[in-house]
């Protein structure tokens, strides 16, 4: 799949790191239909591209992550394209979830609504110091549609989402980490270099097992305990059969770096 008439990202590759950033400062980086289904395709491309091991996302200028959805179209919706909105929305946010590598959300700015939702998709989120998060929809009466009264309950514990929910609170990076919403908070000159920096290092890792690593967290957390034991084992066992395994081990006796090729 290529990568050919986007008019709202910007797709930067280095090496095994693809940069993927939301393109439209004018608005804050609102997600609108198009910059959605940009994103899927983006995201489908990158899944199946072997050599991008890491991916980055983030926003446009100093001010914005992504404000939020396209206020001008949530305006209009019926009940019915209501619903199929929403769902568009998680099937674009469950390929983040789901892609298999490690997907770093750079928080340069404002992260609300649908880029609050969007970033808690990704595998990690670091958020520059000056950064805002929240899920502000009860104040247009409406609720997040995005997934997130369900992502943001799990990341932060019940009580704590209900209360951002129902108040539509921002909240500023530092409390943000207080509450586990981020993994980090970076002064704002240096966010990219540290997500650049994260994702090299995470691209030296195996890709297999990272994959395997991503699966067992998102999906043993849906399963009662043992059952998510069992799956764990099972995965465990399937990364055990592959060259990165063995190109792992030996090198920890050589007592030399491993050279991963995702095999």
């Amino acid at each position: 799949m290529t990568l050919e008439n986007l008019e709202n990202l910007l797709v930067e590759r280095d090496g095994a790191v693809a940069t993927v950033t939301v393109n439209r400062p004018k608005v804050l980086n609102a997600l609108n239909s198009q910059t959605l289904d940009e994103l899927r395709r983006t995201l489908l491309a990158l899944r199946y591209d072997d050599s991008a091991r890491v991916v980055i996302l983030t926003g446009a200028g100093e001010k914005s992550f992504i404000a939020g959805a396209d206020i001008n179209e949530l305006a209009v919706l019926t009940p019915t394209a209501g619903r199929d909105h929403s769902m568009r929305g998680q099937h674009v946010l469950d390929l983040i979830e789901g892609m298999g590598k490690p997907v770093i959300a750079a928080i340069n700015g404002f992260a609300l609504g649908g880029g609050c939702e969007l970033a808690m998709a990704c595998t990690i989120r670091i958020a520059a110091d000056t950064a805002r998060l929240g899920q502000p929809e009860i104040n247009l009466g409406i609720m997040p549609g995005y997934a997130g009264t369900q992502r943001l309950a799990r990341l932060v514990g019940k009580g704590r989402a209900l209360e951002l929910l129902l108040t539509g609170d921002h909240v500023l990076a530092p409390e943000a980490y207080r509450l586990g919403l981020v993994n980090r908070v970076v002064p704002a000159a240096e966010l990219m270099a540290e997500a650049r920096k994260l994702a090299a290092a995470l691209a030296a890792k195996a890709p297999i097992a990272a994959r395997y690593v991503i699966e067992a967290v998102n999906k043993g957390l849906e399963m009662p305990f043992a059952e998510a034991q069992v799956f764990e084992a099972t995965l465990f066992g399937l990364v055990s059969s592959t060259e990165d395994m063995r190109e792992g081990t030996r090198a920890f006796l050589e007592k030399r770096k491993a050279e991963f090729k995702g095999k």
